[in-house]
Protein backbone atom coordinates (compact mmCIF):
# COMPACT_ATOMS: atom_id res chain seq x y z
CA UNK A 1 0.00 0.00 0.00
CA UNK A 2 1.48 3.38 -1.23
CA UNK A 3 2.12 5.46 1.99
CA UNK A 4 0.91 9.57 1.77
CA UNK A 5 3.43 11.95 1.57
CA UNK A 6 4.27 14.73 4.33
CA UNK A 7 2.74 17.82 3.23
CA UNK A 8 4.35 20.77 3.11
CA UNK A 9 3.43 22.23 6.82
CA UNK A 10 4.24 19.07 8.59
CA UNK A 11 7.87 18.84 7.02
CA UNK A 12 8.29 21.93 7.70
CA UNK A 13 7.25 21.91 11.45
CA UNK A 14 9.91 18.62 11.91
CA UNK A 15 12.59 20.48 10.15
CA UNK A 16 12.00 23.56 11.81
CA UNK A 17 11.87 22.39 14.80
CA UNK A 18 14.54 19.87 14.57
CA UNK A 19 16.76 22.93 13.23
CA UNK A 20 16.30 24.82 16.94
CA UNK A 21 16.71 21.82 18.91
CA UNK A 22 20.20 20.78 17.19
CA UNK A 23 21.10 24.55 18.06
CA UNK A 24 20.40 24.48 21.58
CA UNK A 25 22.12 20.99 21.38
CA UNK A 26 25.43 22.82 20.03
CA UNK A 27 25.26 25.28 22.31
CA UNK A 28 25.26 22.44 25.03
CA UNK A 29 28.33 21.26 23.35
CA UNK A 30 30.48 24.41 23.20
CA UNK A 31 29.50 25.00 26.78
CA UNK A 32 30.65 21.85 28.49
CA UNK A 33 29.43 19.23 30.29
CA UNK A 34 27.83 17.78 27.05
CA UNK A 35 25.91 14.16 27.07
CA UNK A 36 25.02 12.24 24.34
CA UNK A 37 22.06 10.20 26.03
CA UNK A 38 20.83 14.08 27.66
CA UNK A 39 21.45 15.30 24.43
CA UNK A 40 19.08 13.33 22.55
CA UNK A 41 16.35 12.98 25.33
CA UNK A 42 16.12 16.72 24.67
CA UNK A 43 16.05 16.79 21.07
CA UNK A 44 12.93 14.36 20.88
CA UNK A 45 11.25 16.40 23.66
CA UNK A 46 11.88 19.19 22.12
CA UNK A 47 10.48 18.43 18.52
CA UNK A 48 7.98 16.42 20.35
CA UNK A 49 6.68 18.94 22.86
CA UNK A 50 6.95 21.87 20.29
CA UNK A 51 5.39 20.08 17.32
CA UNK A 52 2.20 19.66 19.53
CA UNK A 53 2.23 23.07 20.93
CA UNK A 54 2.35 25.38 17.53
CA UNK A 55 -0.39 21.98 16.20
CA UNK A 56 -2.91 22.77 18.83
CA UNK A 57 -2.53 26.71 18.03
CA UNK A 58 -2.97 25.71 14.03
CA UNK A 59 -5.81 23.77 14.77
CA UNK A 60 -7.45 26.57 17.20
CA UNK A 61 -6.77 29.36 14.39
CA UNK A 62 -8.31 27.38 11.84
CA UNK A 63 -11.07 27.05 13.55
CA UNK A 64 -11.38 30.26 14.84
CA UNK A 65 -11.30 30.91 10.48
CA UNK A 66 -8.13 33.18 11.12
CA UNK A 67 -6.67 32.47 7.78
CA UNK A 68 -9.44 34.25 6.59
CA UNK A 69 -9.28 37.54 8.04
CA UNK A 70 -7.73 40.16 6.64
CA UNK A 71 -4.26 41.50 7.53
CA UNK A 72 -4.58 44.03 9.98
CA UNK A 73 -7.34 42.25 11.95
CA UNK A 74 -5.08 38.84 11.74
CA UNK A 75 -2.28 41.16 13.53
CA UNK A 76 -5.15 42.17 16.10
CA UNK A 77 -5.25 37.99 16.97
CA UNK A 78 -1.82 37.07 16.48
CA UNK A 79 0.31 40.18 18.76
CA UNK A 80 -1.56 38.51 21.59
CA UNK A 81 -1.20 35.39 20.43
CA UNK A 82 2.12 35.23 20.57
CA UNK A 83 2.59 36.50 24.13
CA UNK A 84 0.16 33.39 25.21
CA UNK A 85 1.75 30.82 23.23
CA UNK A 86 5.39 32.87 24.72
CA UNK A 87 3.34 31.31 28.12
CA UNK A 88 2.48 28.56 26.83
CA UNK A 89 6.24 27.87 25.80
CA UNK A 90 7.52 28.65 29.06
CA UNK A 91 5.54 26.89 31.35
CA UNK A 92 6.38 23.48 29.06
CA UNK A 93 9.69 24.14 29.19
CA UNK A 94 10.10 24.75 32.72
CA UNK A 95 8.34 21.74 33.48
CA UNK A 96 10.92 19.60 30.82
CA UNK A 97 13.79 20.81 32.38
CA UNK A 98 13.16 20.27 35.62
CA UNK A 99 11.84 16.88 35.15
CA UNK A 100 14.65 16.04 33.17
CA UNK A 101 17.44 17.13 35.68
CA UNK A 102 14.95 15.07 38.11
CA UNK A 103 15.49 12.17 36.04
CA UNK A 104 19.20 12.38 35.27
CA UNK A 105 20.07 14.08 39.05
CA UNK A 106 21.75 17.17 37.89
CA UNK A 107 22.89 19.39 39.97
CA UNK A 108 21.99 20.08 43.54
CA UNK A 109 17.91 19.57 44.89
CA UNK A 110 16.44 23.00 43.63
CA UNK A 111 12.75 23.24 44.11
CA UNK A 112 10.32 23.67 40.87
CA UNK A 113 9.82 27.61 42.19
CA UNK A 114 13.04 28.31 42.62
CA UNK A 115 14.06 26.82 39.32
CA UNK A 116 11.28 28.77 37.79
CA UNK A 117 12.53 31.93 39.21
CA UNK A 118 16.23 31.86 38.48
CA UNK A 119 15.47 30.21 34.57
CA UNK A 120 11.63 31.49 33.63
CA UNK A 121 12.06 34.95 32.66
CA UNK A 122 15.24 34.13 30.10
CA UNK A 123 13.24 31.02 29.10
CA UNK A 124 9.77 32.98 28.40
CA UNK A 125 12.04 35.40 26.40
CA UNK A 126 13.09 32.74 24.14
CA UNK A 127 9.77 31.54 23.60
CA UNK A 128 8.58 35.20 22.61
CA UNK A 129 11.14 34.96 19.91
CA UNK A 130 10.76 31.66 18.79
CA UNK A 131 6.54 31.82 18.96
CA UNK A 132 6.51 35.30 16.95
CA UNK A 133 8.79 33.88 14.08
CA UNK A 134 6.40 30.61 13.81
CA UNK A 135 3.08 32.48 14.03
CA UNK A 136 4.20 35.17 11.24
CA UNK A 137 5.71 32.72 8.69
CA UNK A 138 2.59 30.52 9.62
CA UNK A 139 -0.25 33.54 8.68
CA UNK A 140 2.19 35.39 6.11
CA UNK A 141 2.31 32.35 4.29
CA UNK A 142 -1.38 31.21 4.29
CA UNK A 143 -1.87 35.01 4.10
CA UNK A 144 -0.03 35.28 0.86
CA UNK A 145 -1.58 32.05 -0.20
CA UNK A 146 -4.79 33.26 0.68
CA UNK A 147 -3.97 36.47 -1.84
CA UNK A 148 -2.80 34.50 -4.67
CA UNK A 149 -5.98 32.32 -4.84
CA UNK A 150 -7.75 35.42 -5.01
CA UNK A 151 -6.21 36.67 -7.77
CA UNK A 152 -6.85 33.67 -9.95
CA UNK A 153 -10.53 33.58 -9.04
CA UNK A 154 -10.34 37.36 -9.74
CA UNK A 155 -8.91 36.74 -12.74
CA UNK A 156 -10.59 33.63 -13.87
CA UNK A 157 -13.76 35.44 -13.51
CA UNK A 158 -12.26 38.65 -15.12
CA UNK A 159 -11.98 36.28 -18.04
CA UNK A 160 -15.16 34.25 -17.48
CA UNK A 161 -17.22 37.95 -17.88
CA UNK A 162 -15.55 38.77 -20.77
CA UNK A 163 -16.77 35.80 -22.05
CA UNK A 164 -19.99 36.12 -20.84
CA UNK A 165 -19.77 39.97 -22.30
CA UNK A 166 -18.74 38.33 -25.64
CA UNK A 167 -21.36 35.97 -25.99
CA UNK A 168 -23.86 38.77 -25.11
CA UNK A 169 -22.87 40.67 -27.88
CA UNK A 170 -22.63 37.65 -29.97
CA UNK A 171 -26.26 37.36 -29.53
CA UNK A 172 -27.08 40.76 -30.01
CA UNK A 173 -24.86 41.14 -33.43
CA UNK A 174 -25.85 37.75 -34.66
CA UNK A 175 -26.41 38.43 -38.46
CA UNK A 176 -29.80 36.52 -38.05
CA UNK A 177 -31.34 38.62 -34.95
CA UNK A 178 -29.76 41.88 -36.45
CA UNK A 179 -31.45 40.97 -39.57
CA UNK A 180 -34.60 39.63 -37.86
CA UNK A 181 -34.82 42.75 -35.57
CA UNK A 182 -34.09 45.04 -38.21
CA UNK A 183 -36.80 43.42 -41.05
CA UNK A 184 -38.79 43.66 -38.33
CA UNK A 185 -38.54 47.55 -37.64
CA UNK A 186 -38.37 47.93 -41.68
CA UNK A 187 -42.21 46.36 -41.86
CA UNK A 188 -43.10 48.49 -38.92
CA UNK A 189 -41.66 51.38 -40.65
CA UNK A 190 -44.96 51.74 -42.67
CA UNK A 191 -47.87 50.21 -40.53
CA UNK A 192 -46.33 51.54 -37.30
CA UNK A 193 -44.09 54.17 -37.54
CA UNK A 194 -44.44 54.66 -33.47
CA UNK A 195 -43.58 51.00 -32.79
CA UNK A 196 -40.63 51.04 -35.26
CA UNK A 197 -39.69 53.97 -33.37
CA UNK A 198 -39.69 51.83 -30.68
CA UNK A 199 -38.03 48.91 -31.87
CA UNK A 200 -35.03 50.86 -32.89
CA UNK A 201 -34.61 52.34 -29.41
CA UNK A 202 -34.91 48.86 -27.95
CA UNK A 203 -32.06 47.51 -30.28
CA UNK A 204 -30.16 50.30 -29.56
CA UNK A 205 -30.37 50.03 -25.38
CA UNK A 206 -29.62 46.04 -25.95
CA UNK A 207 -26.62 46.91 -27.98
CA UNK A 208 -25.33 49.70 -25.85
CA UNK A 209 -25.72 47.20 -22.76
CA UNK A 210 -23.43 44.72 -24.45
CA UNK A 211 -20.99 47.67 -25.66
CA UNK A 212 -20.60 50.32 -23.23
CA UNK A 213 -21.82 48.89 -19.45
CA UNK A 214 -18.84 48.84 -17.92
CA UNK A 215 -16.98 45.99 -16.33
CA UNK A 216 -19.33 45.49 -13.66
CA UNK A 217 -20.17 42.24 -12.93
CA UNK A 218 -22.78 42.45 -10.47
CA UNK A 219 -26.01 44.60 -11.30
CA UNK A 220 -29.11 45.59 -9.37
CA UNK A 221 -31.99 43.19 -10.33
CA UNK A 222 -34.07 45.82 -11.73
CA UNK A 223 -31.45 47.18 -14.37
CA UNK A 224 -31.11 43.31 -15.34
CA UNK A 225 -34.88 42.46 -15.69
CA UNK A 226 -35.17 45.78 -17.35
CA UNK A 227 -32.93 44.21 -19.83
CA UNK A 228 -34.50 41.09 -20.16
CA UNK A 229 -37.99 43.50 -20.90
CA UNK A 230 -35.92 45.23 -23.52
CA UNK A 231 -35.09 41.89 -24.98
CA UNK A 232 -38.54 40.20 -25.05
CA UNK A 233 -40.03 43.10 -26.27
CA UNK A 234 -38.59 43.16 -29.87
CA UNK A 235 -39.01 39.63 -29.81
CA UNK A 236 -42.35 39.70 -29.48
CA UNK A 237 -42.05 42.64 -32.52
CA UNK A 238 -40.93 40.25 -34.59
CA UNK A 239 -43.04 36.97 -33.07
CA UNK A 240 -46.21 38.58 -32.60
CA UNK A 241 -48.83 36.38 -30.59
CA UNK A 242 -46.49 33.21 -30.83
CA UNK A 243 -43.67 34.82 -27.93
CA UNK A 244 -46.09 35.90 -24.90
CA UNK A 245 -44.32 36.29 -21.09
CA UNK A 246 -44.56 37.43 -17.99
CA UNK A 247 -41.84 38.93 -14.99
CA UNK A 248 -42.79 38.51 -11.94
CA UNK A 249 -40.42 40.39 -8.74
CA UNK A 250 -41.04 41.75 -5.40
CA UNK A 251 -40.30 45.78 -5.77
CA UNK A 252 -38.38 45.09 -2.51
CA UNK A 253 -35.75 43.29 -4.38
CA UNK A 254 -34.67 45.89 -7.07
CA UNK A 255 -31.33 46.79 -5.38
CA UNK A 256 -30.13 43.00 -5.14
CA UNK A 257 -27.31 42.17 -6.96
CA UNK A 258 -27.38 39.53 -9.43
CA UNK A 259 -24.68 38.74 -11.92
CA UNK A 260 -24.59 40.65 -14.90
CA UNK A 261 -26.96 39.23 -18.17
CA UNK A 262 -27.39 36.03 -15.80
CA UNK A 263 -30.91 36.11 -16.17
CA UNK A 264 -31.15 37.85 -19.96
CA UNK A 265 -29.28 34.32 -20.47
CA UNK A 266 -31.65 32.16 -19.66
CA UNK A 267 -33.78 34.39 -21.41
CA UNK A 268 -32.32 34.23 -24.84
CA UNK A 269 -32.01 30.47 -24.52
CA UNK A 270 -35.38 30.05 -23.63
CA UNK A 271 -36.24 32.13 -26.72
CA UNK A 272 -33.87 30.24 -29.21
CA UNK A 273 -34.44 26.66 -27.63
CA UNK A 274 -38.06 27.12 -26.72
CA UNK A 275 -40.14 29.45 -28.40
CA UNK A 276 -38.61 29.94 -32.30
CA UNK A 277 -38.73 26.00 -32.67
CA UNK A 278 -42.04 25.56 -32.19
CA UNK A 279 -44.44 26.39 -34.72
CA UNK A 280 -46.97 27.65 -32.18
CA UNK A 281 -44.22 29.24 -30.03
CA UNK A 282 -44.96 29.45 -26.67
CA UNK A 283 -45.25 31.21 -23.03
CA UNK A 284 -42.28 32.34 -20.66
CA UNK A 285 -42.23 33.01 -17.06
CA UNK A 286 -39.47 34.68 -15.00
CA UNK A 287 -40.65 34.36 -11.72
CA UNK A 288 -38.31 35.92 -8.54
CA UNK A 289 -39.04 35.10 -5.26
CA UNK A 290 -37.30 34.45 -1.85
CA UNK A 291 -36.93 31.23 -0.20
CA UNK A 292 -35.22 30.90 3.20
CA UNK A 293 -32.05 33.10 2.62
CA UNK A 294 -31.81 32.99 -1.11
CA UNK A 295 -33.18 34.74 -4.28
CA UNK A 296 -34.73 32.15 -6.69
CA UNK A 297 -35.06 32.94 -9.86
CA UNK A 298 -36.87 31.09 -12.27
CA UNK A 299 -37.34 30.98 -15.80
CA UNK A 300 -39.75 28.46 -17.32
CA UNK A 301 -40.36 28.15 -21.35
CA UNK A 302 -41.87 25.49 -23.16
CA UNK A 303 -40.08 22.53 -24.70
CA UNK A 304 -38.17 19.60 -23.25
CA UNK A 305 -34.23 18.96 -22.63
CA UNK A 306 -32.13 17.00 -24.77
CA UNK A 307 -30.61 13.80 -24.29
CA UNK A 308 -27.15 15.82 -23.64
CA UNK A 309 -28.55 18.55 -21.60
CA UNK A 310 -25.63 17.91 -19.05
CA UNK A 311 -23.26 19.00 -21.86
CA UNK A 312 -24.26 22.58 -21.23
CA UNK A 313 -23.35 25.13 -23.90
CA UNK A 314 -20.74 27.73 -23.27
CA UNK A 315 -22.71 30.20 -21.97
CA UNK A 316 -24.50 28.17 -19.16
CA UNK A 317 -21.10 26.87 -18.62
CA UNK A 318 -19.64 30.03 -18.00
CA UNK A 319 -23.21 31.31 -16.14
CA UNK A 320 -22.60 28.22 -13.56
CA UNK A 321 -18.42 29.52 -12.96
CA UNK A 322 -19.42 32.94 -12.76
CA UNK A 323 -21.88 31.89 -10.28
CA UNK A 324 -19.44 29.21 -7.88
CA UNK A 325 -16.07 32.14 -7.80
CA UNK A 326 -18.24 34.84 -7.20
CA UNK A 327 -20.62 33.11 -4.30
CA UNK A 328 -17.95 31.31 -3.32
CA UNK A 329 -19.86 28.10 -3.99
CA UNK A 330 -22.83 29.11 -2.00
CA UNK A 331 -25.16 29.68 -5.51
CA UNK A 332 -26.88 26.93 -7.29
CA UNK A 333 -27.99 26.79 -10.96
CA UNK A 334 -30.06 23.78 -12.03
CA UNK A 335 -32.10 22.81 -15.51
CA UNK A 336 -34.61 20.64 -15.24
CA UNK A 337 -38.02 19.28 -17.03
CA UNK A 338 -41.32 20.29 -15.02
CA UNK A 339 -44.64 19.91 -16.72
CA UNK A 340 -44.82 23.33 -18.10
CA UNK A 341 -41.74 22.79 -20.19
CA UNK A 342 -37.49 23.70 -19.32
CA UNK A 343 -37.46 25.39 -16.44
CA UNK A 344 -33.53 26.99 -15.28
CA UNK A 345 -33.19 27.98 -11.80
CA UNK A 346 -30.50 30.51 -10.24
CA UNK A 347 -30.16 30.52 -6.22
CA UNK A 348 -28.25 33.08 -4.96
CA UNK A 349 -27.46 34.55 -0.86
CA UNK A 350 -29.09 37.26 0.21
CA UNK A 351 -26.10 38.03 2.07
Amino acid sequence: MKTKPLSLYWKCQLIGWTIASLYWMLQGLLTGGFRLDLALLQLITDVLIYVLITHLYRNFSRNQHWQDLPLRSLFKRILPGIVVMGIIYTIVTVLKLYGIRLLFSLNSPQSLTDFFKENGLGIFMAGIRLMAIWLLAYHLYHYAKRELRLANQNAKLELNFKQAQLDNLYMQLNPHFLFNALNTIKSLSHSNPTAAGRGVDLLSELLRAGLYRGNAMLMPLEEELALVKDYLELEKMRMGERLTFKIESDASFSSIPVPRMSIQGLVENAVKHGIAVKKEGGFIHVLLSRKSEQLCIEVTSPGKLSRDHDKAGIGLTNLEERLQIIYTGNAQFEIYENEEGVCAVIKIPLR
